[in-house]
């Protein structure tokens, strides 16, 4: 007699396109391997690269089929062999490689950071790609700290309201592009300078800048050199159009980066800290029911929505 393996829920596609290629499938339960964790999803966050991702914009995944999802939290199921820190019934959260639209999950120990007691798995799905990111962008990258000037694109956005606070955190002065509307929201979370790009052009308005965080692309990043001291350094974050290359930064006496963020449960538990004592809080725009991911994607697509957006796995 055969015992029926345990089965999930998987949000996968097998065409690029619309919110609508995304439709639930039953699979058989993952099972970690040496060095893994089983994760019984509780949220999945969304971000920008997964609406890409999806249409085929930014092909990151190769072809078809393949499910999205890089921000997860959730319980702990089980682990794979030589596991240590995480146990069955822990609550931890991570920024994975890919998958996390799904009841269950299997992703690298080394992923995972303890869930902050303080914070609900909504709030820790919406956390790791964008306090990463900007982890990665003004900490390890541009050092920043008391008395910098940061200048960051999008600052309402998933990643930019997170690299606000970071860098407010650091001591940072930090100036911000938003719609007038956001400025209140933003102004709440640090923010010293705001900027409405849609009536002003933030290159008149805004100089002495020591470190830039690029959000958009395209020509934002040619226009942000206009605003940087000299030698000071443009980050770029984004899976699209960078607008310029290093070489063109150099020649100008000034200094480029490119951020890809990536997994790491060792930054993600520093970050946990921060979260835990209120220093990073995670705006969230809208949780929404595992089976409205398309409406979900429909949201980022409208390109308005403060923070971030989740899904919520029932059990």
């Amino acid at each position: 007699m055969t015992t029926e393996r345990p089965r999930t829920l998987v949000m996968t596609q097998h065409r690029f396109g619309g919110p609508e290629v995304l439709e639930i499938e039953e699979r058989p339960r993952p099972v970690p391997a040496p060095g893994e964790v089983l994760l019984r999803v509780r949220a999945a966050g969304v971000n920008a690269v997964d609406l890409l991702a999806r249409s085929g914009t930014a092909p990151l995944y190769g072809e078809p089929p393949f499910t999205l999802g890089l921000d997860v939290s959730g319980v702990v199921e089980a682990v794979g062999d030589s596991v240590t820190g995480l146990r069955p019934g822990d609550e931890a959260f991570a920024r994975i490689e890919a998958g996390g639209y799904a009841t269950h999950v299997t992703a690298p120990a080394a992923h995972f950071a303890p869930k902050p007691a303080t914070l609900d798995h909504i709030h820790a799905a919406a956390a790791p790609t964008a306090t990463l990111t900007a982890w990665q962008a003004l900490i390890d990258i541009g050092q920043v700290g008391p008395g910098t000037r940061v200048l960051i694109h999008a600052a309402a956005g998933g990643v930019g309201h997170a690299a606000v606070q970071l860098a407010k955190a650091e001591g940072a002065h930090v100036i911000g592009t938003a719609r007038a509307a956001n400025h209140a929201f933003l102004h709440g979370l640090g923010a010293d300078e705001l900027i409405d790009y849609t009536t002003t052009d933030f290159t008149d308005a805004v100089h002495d800048i020591d470190v830039a965080l690029d959000l958009i692309g395209g020509d934002y990043g040619p226009r942000t050199l206009n605003t940087l001291r000299p030698n000071g350094l443009l980050v770029a974050a984004i899976p699209g159009n960078l607008g310029l290359s290093p070489e063109e930064v150099e020649a100008r006496g000034m200094r480029f980066a490119v951020v890809r963020s990536e997994p790491s449960g060792e930054r993600l538990a520093k970050i946990a800290a921060l979260l835990a004592s209120d220093r990073i809080r995670i705006h969230v725009e809208a949780a929404l029911p595992f089976t409205e991911v398309a409406k979900a994607h429909e949201l980022g697509e409208a390109g308005h929505a403060k923070g971030k957006l989740v899904l919520v796995l029932s059990d």
